[in-house]
């Protein structure tokens, strides 16, 4: 391994090891020291990869921003398939890197009052509730979604998958649920 690779596999290990911290904690009850403790290395160390802890919790925002970029609908595939699909995908993704749960929950910790005012502001930056909106009312178009608000829909569907999601971070055993629970929430 490269010196460069061995650099990026700590810097994803103090990621890694700051996003569970987080949530299991708090960003506030967690400081930089037990990061450092937890990763293995000095704290003098740790701060060569991040300049301090907000700057940490910023690149975690970051990333999590990425997920609702995924929202990407194709005009030629159902709406209430797409949706099936999305989430099949995100479950699985999950299961396999389940430091995608605690994302959840550290995007919503962010949301709240009291977190640093950037990461509030790069976390609201993540719009799927946009895309969303749209295949919903292409759903309605087609007949396959309920009449109704579109934009409302569209949150209760992220707020249910958000939920879901705390709840699979917190409890280890919870099998993820068929998501076609989640979709019948939108259809007729």
């Amino acid at each position: 391994m490269t010196r460069k690779e061995q650099k990026e596999e700590r810097r994803q290990a103090i990621l890694m090891t700051a996003l569970t911290l987080f949530v299991e904690r708090g960003y506030h009850d967690t400081k930089i020291t037990d990061i450092a403790e937890a990763v293995g290395m000095s704290t003098g160390l740790m701060f060569h990869y991040f300049a301090s802890k907000e700057e940490l919790l910023l690149e975690l925002v970051r990333m999590g921003t990425m997920g609702p970029g995924s929202v990407n609908p194709d005009d030629r595939i159902p709406p209430d398939v797409y949706l099936t699909e999305f989430l099949k995908q995100v479950f699985k993704y999950a299961k396999e890197q389940p430091w995608v749960f605690n994302m959840f929950v550290l995007m919503a910790q962010v949301r709240r009052p009291g977190m640093p005012e950037e990461a509030r502001k790069l976390s609201a930056s993540a719009d799927a509730v946009s895309p969303t909106v749209k295949l919903i009312k292409r759903g309605q178009r087609d007949g396959i979604f309920h009449e109704g608000d579109a934009k409302t829909m569209a949150i209760v569907f992220w707020a249910s998958l958000q939920g879901i999601m705390e709840e699979l971070a917190m409890n280890k055993d919870m099998k993820t649920p068929d998501p076609e629970w989640i979709i019948s929430m939108l259809r007729k």
